[in-house]
């Protein structure tokens, strides 16, 4: 088969993350040692760039410049929450056709997957070549067929980061806290908020995942019974946590508010930390409680990015590459962990990603579903890196003079 000569375009949807742009300058940098790859151009704005025409010619971007722009989080490129259908798709197909694009590479969640998986249809439906690969990524970590997803490690080790701080504060002066994380119907990234507990009363001490039924009584029930135990009780709360029902808690609270996807709005009130504070205070003696929600801080913080995340973003993009331009394939970039702790790279089918997600398992929740297990210790501690150390002061207790 002869290769296939064209121009190659790459772009980013959804949600930024502190590691998307490695993906980006993979892809760019793999692209350019093509001779077939005539020029690689970048969308702004996702698919909306590429409906308007708005390309970047990165052609002409210097390998230093590149290799900066990897180093800095968010999405270089800019990003969209354009959710396109088959109309939309047709459109970005016949832009593809326009400017000789043969290689089309997005990097996104799983809507982007589906975005990659009709724009292919509709090439392979006009008898176009066109190789189209979906390039893995989300914080929530809730992708299909891959072991775990490019800028869920870097997210989840500031969450971590960010609760070690919240429990050192706690206690210091104790009290309720509760920290609400993003994570509609995936638990993943409130989970990893456990990953820098070192002593037996750090918190969090609770830990309520979308994936669990979460009632007032339970909530309160594990409170009380934390806070006498402790003195204190930290709590980490996805923002999708249902009840018996499997209504989101905080909808009834946002007043209906939908998202640029139609969904309903969940944590950016910080409505359900204010309602699970008011639970403790008006159902427990407890006075001091306080509900933060960690919002955008987790996608793109700066200077808290996991070093094995940064690597494993890189790659799929050189892998997506590799892929499209060497092999001649369609598909989404997926990633199998072997050994402890190594990873390998696959191609698998657009259609086993596209619109389907996936939830943790049941052997990472705990039996009472307000914690997690080792096994979910196990799974994510080598995905975040290395983490700070904490510590505390090792003395005894002096005696108290008697009068």
């Amino acid at each position: 088969m002869s290769a296939l000569q064209g121009k190659v375009l790459v772009a980013q949807g959804g949600g930024p993350t502190a590691v998307i742009n490695q993906s980006v300058v993979g892809v760019v940098l793999e692209s350019r040692k093509y001779p077939q790859a005539t020029h690689v151009y970048g969308a702004l704005h996702g698919v909306r760039g590429i409906k308007n025409e708005e390309f970047l010619d990165l052609t002409e971007a210097t390998t230093h410049n590149l290799e900066a722009v990897a180093r800095t989080p968010s999405s270089g490129l800019l990003s969209t929450r354009d959710k396109p259908d088959a109309a939309y798709c047709h459109e970005i197909f016949e832009v593809c056709r326009k400017y000789d694009i043969r290689y089309f590479f997005y990097v996104g969640g799983n809507d982007s997957a589906d975005t990659c998986n009709i724009v292919n249809k509709e090439a392979k439906k006009a008898g176009y070549e066109l190789r189209v690969i979906h390039v893995p990524k989300t914080i929530d970590n809730d992708l299909l067929e891959t072991d775990h997803c490019p800028g869920f490690g870097s997210a989840a080790k500031f969450v971590a980061q960010a609760f070690a701080g919240v429990n050192l504060d706690n206690r210091a002066l104790p009290g309720v806290y509760i920290g609400v994380v993003m994570g509609r119907h995936a638990g993943f990234l409130t989970a990893s908020s456990v990953l820098a507990k070192k002593y037996p009363d750090d918190g969090p001490h609770l830990i309520y995942v979308p994936e669990r039924p979460l009632s007032r009584d339970q909530f309160i029930a594990d409170v009380k019974r934390v806070y006498a135990e402790h003195g204190r009780c930290v709590v980490a709360a996805s923002e999708g946590v249902a009840d018996a029902s499997g209504k989101a808690i905080a909808e009834q609270f946002t007043n209906g508010e939908k998202d640029a996807h139609g969904n309903v709005q969940l944590s950016g009130t910080g409505a359900l930390g204010d309602l699970l504070s008011r639970w403790v205070k008006e159902d427990t003696e407890i006075e001091r409680v306080r509900a933060d929600t960690l919002g955008y801080l987790q996608r793109s913080f700066l200077g808290c990015v996991s070093e094995v995340d940064q690597s494993e973003a890189r790659e799929v993009g050189e892998k997506a590459a590799q892929y499209a331009i060497w092999h001649n394939l369609d598909g989404s970039v997926a990633i199998r962990r072997i050994g402890d702790y190594a990873v390998e790279y696959f191609l698998t089918p657009l259609e086993s990603v596209a619109r389907k997600a996936r939830s943790m398992p049941d052997e990472f929740i705990n039996a009472d579903g307000n914690g997690v297990t080792e096994a979910f210790i196990k799974y994510c501690r080598p995905l975040v890196g290395a983490m700070p150390v904490l510590e505390r002061i090792a003395a005894p207790r002096a005696a108290k003079v008697r009068a």
